[in-house]
């Protein structure tokens, strides 16, 4: 992927810069502040655990930043008992998104933001804010952020409340064949560690624009992941094609990015070793394909780059057919989201049911509890349960029997904090 370079300088909230009908979102309030806060009471009719349950008729009731109950809602009850009344929508747990890029953005100009290209840093701050917005708007409440040295900044502005947006996990800049020899990547691996990254990325292959060809050794993605496993970081780990693949599940790397050319004895070793597979349906390509003219001349973006996307696109549907049709292969939800496709990421949920085959319920869950345990957080996000984070959203519909009502997010809760609501007069 090509590496985008930027500056973020003094990370605000710009209630403004945004979307469409979307509204502001509102800063997080510390945990201090929270102590003293009332529980908020939620009524729902239904409810998608994201462990492959549904409640029904049940009020949750939030307690500072978690659930702290679910009470069976009786017949009698008043609007007025509760904050929310939810009950026309389905509640599910907030989104998570395991691959984005939510500092890829559009200049001034239209075109792919890169280093040199005359933006201002200002500039560049107001159009990755926006990013953050939409993306937590659109209900998701974490995101797994690979690639920018800048995401530090952004992390702890998030987690800090100057900034409203998905809680981030974040690899910092990734290793690759540049990085150097087996013991170079160990080194670069303690440096990020030090740095405070919550995983390693690691590029053991080429783009798919460039033939998807493995990049690292064997040698180097053992020392790599082996590495990372020894200090307590998770790997993950872009692979497109089989070679590249077989060698990060042979490295017990965690995740495996991509996998657009992984044949079947690729997919039957990633589910042996347990490896969690990301393989992306239709966004990541569609949007390159739609947003031609932004990203040609830039880097790989180049005439054959594109027909390698343009060739490559059918067959993704077909490769994530025979994935989801591999036994034991634990498929989480990642959309890669790029420049143009950030606040779009349910699209990728939509394909994944519509197109791919995959049912409603898995889809949900790997985009949830499943993708919540990929980021060694399956006991604190992804299920709607006491003990778990307040990370709650709702459709309009039913994404059981609608796939489309991912898109129709009208309620954001993270942490236990409201950021979107169909209330009038809600923040």
């Amino acid at each position: 992927m090509l590496a985008v370079r930027l500056a973020l300088p003094a990370l605000v909230i710009v209630a403004g810069c945004g979307v469409g009908a979307l509204p502001p979102v509102t800063t997080s309030p510390s945990a201090s502040s929270r102590a003293h806060l009332r529980p908020l009471r939620v009524r729902a009719s239904r409810v998608l655990d994201g462990r492959g349950g549904v409640l029904r008729d049940v009020t949750l009731v939030v307690r500072e930043d978690r659930i702290e109950a679910i009470e069976p809602t009786l017949g009698t009850s008043a609007p007025a008992a509760v904050d929310y009344d939810l009950s026309r929508f389905t509640i599910l747990p907030g989104l998570i998104d395991v691959h984005t890029h939510l500092d890829w953005h559009f200049n001034p100009s239209g075109r792919l933001h890169t280093e040199n290209d005359g933006e201002t840093s200002d500039q560049t701050r107001l159009a990755v804010e926006n990013n953050v917005r939409v993306t937590l708007l659109a209900g998701f409440t974490t995101v797994q952020n690979v690639g920018a040295p800048a995401d530090k900044e952004l992390r702890v502005a998030i987690e800090e409340g100057r900034l409203s947006g998905p809680r981030l996990l974040t690899s910092f800049a990734p290793l690759g064949n540049a990085t150097g020899d087996a013991a170079n990547l160990r080194r670069a691996v303690d440096e990020r560690k030090a740095e405070g990254a919550d995983l390693i990325k690691i590029m053991a292959s080429k783009s798919l624009r460039d033939g998807g060809g493995p990049t690292l050794s064997q040698e180097q993605l053992d020392a790599a992941c082996g590495e990372a496993k020894t200090v307590g970081l998770r790997t993950l780990v872009h692979a497109h094609g089989a070679e590249a693949v077989r060698r990060a599940a042979s490295a017990g790397c965690t995740e495996v990015e991509h996998g657009f050319f992984a044949d079947e004895d690729a997919l039957r070793l990633m589910a042996v070793r347990g490896t969690y597979f990301d393989p992306q349906c239709g966004l990541v390509l569609e949007n390159y394909l739609e947003n031609k003219p932004r990203f040609l001349g830039i880097g790989n973006f180049t005439e054959d780059g594109f027909a390698a996307m343009e060739r490559a696109e059918p067959t993704v549907v077909v490769n994530f057919r025979r994935t989801i049709a591999t036994p034991g292969l634990k498929v989480v939800f990642g959309t890669d989201a790029v420049a143009g496709s950030h606040g779009r990421n349910a699209e990728e949920l939509v394909c994944r049911i519509q197109r791919g085959g995959q049912s409603p319920m898995d889809a949900l869950i790997s985009a949830t509890s499943l993708a919540a345990e990929s980021l060694g957080l399956g006991g604190q996000l992804g299920v709607v349960a006491p003990g778990f984070e307040a990370d709650l959203i709702a459709v309009d519909g039913d994404p059981l029997t609608d796939a489309t009502a991912f898109r129709r997010v009208v309620f954001v809760m993270k942490g236990g904090h409201v950021y979107r609501s169909p209330r009038a007069g809600s923040p």
